[in-house]
């Protein structure tokens, strides 16, 4: 999860680092020409860090590209917004969440690796409302295997 990768360079730089798929959430730039030239798959899905309510369909297009990748073999996945503080975290919340991550324990391990989050109620509630809809539906046996949380 990050912030914005704006050029060719840092680009190759993503995918050097193997990097295979990307949510990228920032209305201001679309990754996928910059990515195509090093076999990234992206999914541009721009939404404005408005401070105001995300429908469902957001997350729904986010996790679908995250679960489907996450069951191929070797696949590590970026999510990014411009800045990495807002909507990155989010999309990154409501994927753990359709994961089996419980909110507050994905909240928490997604600040512990990246410290500059900041979780607005209104984006919470958002994740809430996909999760309270379709957030859970379908989720991939390798995926879930992989990244549900510990339960013990």
């Amino acid at each position: 999860m990050g912030g914005g990768i704006w050029n060719a360079s840092n680009m190759a730089d993503v995918a050097q680092a193997g990097v295979t798929h990307i949510i990228d959430m920032q209305l201001e730039f679309d990754d996928r020409p910059l990515a195509e030239p090093v076999g990234v798959k992206v999914l541009w899905n721009p939404i404005d860090d408005d401070f105001l309510f995300k429908p469902a369909e957001v997350f729904t297009q986010g996790v679908a590209f995250a679960r489907k990748a996450l069951d191929e073999n070797g696949t590590k996945l970026l999510i990014h917004c411009a800045a990495g503080v807002h909507r990155a975290p989010m999309m990154a919340l409501a994927l753990l969440c359709s994961l089996g991550w419980k909110l507050p324990d994905a909240m928490a391990l997604i600040e512990s690796k990246r410290p500059v989050v900041d979780f607005p109620e209104v984006y919470v509630d958002s994740v809430r409302n996909f999760l309270a809809t379709d957030g859970t539906a379908n989720v991939g046996s390798f995926a879930k295997a992989r990244f549900a949380p510990d339960v013990g």
